[in-house]
């Protein structure tokens, strides 16, 4: 609103400006006319019929100030005296020696104070020609447009050709000696000249700038107005924008672009022997506001908006930085790296991958990669990507299964390696729920197909010991083994659990399972981590 009400004073000025211009020229016409017909008058007189100042030459003068529409007198004036006037006769009282202010380039003699008789209500400017005078009194024109306009008339300069003195000051104080067609502003007050181009005279127009404003206030108001509402408009806009970019989307991708998400890894362990044979990196993210948003919302978010791949390129540069001398030196250790629907199918996922390794002097069999069920619903796409990875060295993990469109069939078609049984079933053990009566069968399955199995969820040791007691190796992930935690404490926690496995003489179920799919997610015989270690 304020910047309304200053573009409103700007607009009112420009406007009293132009009618400043508008009343000066208008005048200037006339002062222009008013010249050319005392000019003509001049030439009558000069050939006047009757006598030098005779009643017969005053009553002539008289009938043609009579006819004139801007002179008030005329008569003859000599040795700097008037000796008649149309107005007065001839003079008693006489006002005194007269000096012609300029003296024109045509011969003509013009004055600023012509008056028959002393006084100053009767001083005009006059034009003088031999003995021949005239009395310029025309009246000004009626204001032009809603301000208040001073009005001074002054003489032109017929060498320098700039404003002289003034000889009708309609307003008191100094009027600024300004070029003819200029505009300024002095103080408080705009000045507009004009000058003709033709005879003596500039007329000066002037208005305070409060005036201006004040005549203008339609145009104020309404510019604050309409400031009002544009300002309101932009800060509804600048709220909006404020609240979008404190959306937890624009947080989300601020905190990807600045690498501020963490990331966390939870350990895998061997049921069998308890030994950590690796670790998935799982990404956390606490806002801008300081609240911990669950994966399951950002990546979601991250997912419908089409930025996921940034989650993903940072959760692999992230891991392969914190773990590639582990990964390097330790060829049974693996990290597992979710990837999403959208990972499977950018064309820039698997060379951001490889270039990652390369990088990282990783080799890929030691990345392991997870996908959900869902993530591979477009199964042409899905499966070009999980050939591409497999035939690169990556293992490929089902996530959460049991959860989305598993079918037997469908595990074949994927050619995955290994299966990771959500929590969900692994919550209900122990109980009469109906999923338990699944986990036999999704055992049985993953038996039949030699695929590996990963428990999700293990808390207690009831549920770590009826996995335990299964034909086959078994891997468990969850709190009772340690909760997500930085790759720091997770290399401390993993020397130790190293440190704290016995050497066995003769690990022949590890190189068994070694021997009957290289691929499977299973560090080397003990011995060899150990001396990693």
């Amino acid at each position: 609103m304020l910047a309304g009400v200053g573009l409103g004073r700007v607009i009112a000025i420009h406007l009293a400006e132009n009618w400043l211009d508008q009343y000066s020229k208008l005048m200037t016409v006339q002062q222009d006319a008013s010249s050319l017909e005392a000019h003509n008058l001049l030439d009558v007189m000069k050939t006047s019929p009757f006598p030098f100042c005779s009643d017969a030459e005053i009553a002539y003068f008289r009938e043609l100030v009579y006819k004139s529409e801007s002179l008030k007198d005329a008569g003859r004036i000599r040795d700097g005296k008037i000796e008649c006037s149309a107005t007065a006769g001839r003079p008693l009282h006489f006002s005194g020696q007269l000096s012609p202010r300029l003296a024109l380039l045509d011969g003509t003699f013009a004055y600023k104070n012509l008056e028959p008789v002393k006084s100053d209500t009767l001083q005009r400017v006059g034009l003088q020609v031999g003995s021949a005078y005239v009395v310029i009194g025309s009246n000004a024109p009626p204001s032009v447009g809603p301000i208040p306009i001073q009005l001074n008339v002054t003489m032109q300069d017929a060498v320098s050709n700039r404003p002289g003195s003034r000889s009708e000051p309609s307003q008191p104080g100094n009027t600024p000696d300004l070029t003819t067609g200029s505009s300024v502003r002095r103080g408080d007050v705009l000045y507009t000249t004009q000058c003709s181009a033709f005879h003596f005279n500039c007329v000066t127009v002037s208005t305070p700038v409060s005036e201006a404003v004040r005549g203008e206030r339609g145009w104020v108001a309404g510019c604050a107005g309409a400031g009002e509402i544009v300002g309101t408009l932009l800060g509804l806009l600048f709220s909006l924008l404020y609240r979008r970019s404190r959306s937890r989307e624009q947080q989300l991708r601020r905190a990807i672009a600045s690498d501020k998400l963490n990331v966390n890894y939870q350990p895998i362990v061997s049921l069998a022997s308890g030994k950590i044979v690796g670790a998935e990196a799982l990404v956390r993210w606490e806002d801008e506001e300081g609240n911990t948003v669950g994966p399951d919302v950002f990546v979601k978010i991250a997912e419908e908006n089409g930025f996921v791949g940034g989650i993903t390129r940072l959760v692999v540069r992230r891991a392969l930085k914190a773990f590639s001398d582990t990964l390097s030196q330790c060829p049974g250790f693996r990290i597992s790296i979710n990837a999403s629907a959208a990972d499977l199918g950018d064309p820039t996922f698997l060379p951001m991958l490889d270039d990652s390794l390369k990088w990282a002097k990783v080799q890929s069999k030691s990345v392991v990669i997870e996908i959900t069920e869902t993530s591979t619903a477009n199964r042409e796409v899905a499966m070009e990507t999980i050939r591409s990875l497999r035939r690169r060295g990556h293992s490929i993990h089902i996530d959460d299964f049991g959860t989305g469109y598993s079918s037997l069939s469908y595990l074949l078609y994927l050619s995955v390696d290994t299966i990771k049984i959500d929590k969900a079933f692994t919550r209900v053990i122990g109980t009469e729920a109906v999923t338990v009566a699944i986990l036999p069968q999704i055992l049985a399955m993953a038996k039949s197909l030699n695929l590996e199995v990963i428990v999700e969820g293990v808390e207690n040791s009831s549920q770590e010991n009826y996995f335990s007691t299964a034909d086959r190796p078994m891997y468990g992930q969850g709190w009772l083994y340690g909760r997500p935690m930085p790759a720091s404490e997770f290399q401390r926690v993993l020397a130790e659990n190293w440190a704290q496995i016995p050497v066995l003489a003769e690990p022949v179920a590890e190189r068994n399972l070694l021997s009957i799919d290289e691929r499977l997610i299973v560090p080397g015989p003990v011995e060899v981590i150990r001396r990693s270690a």
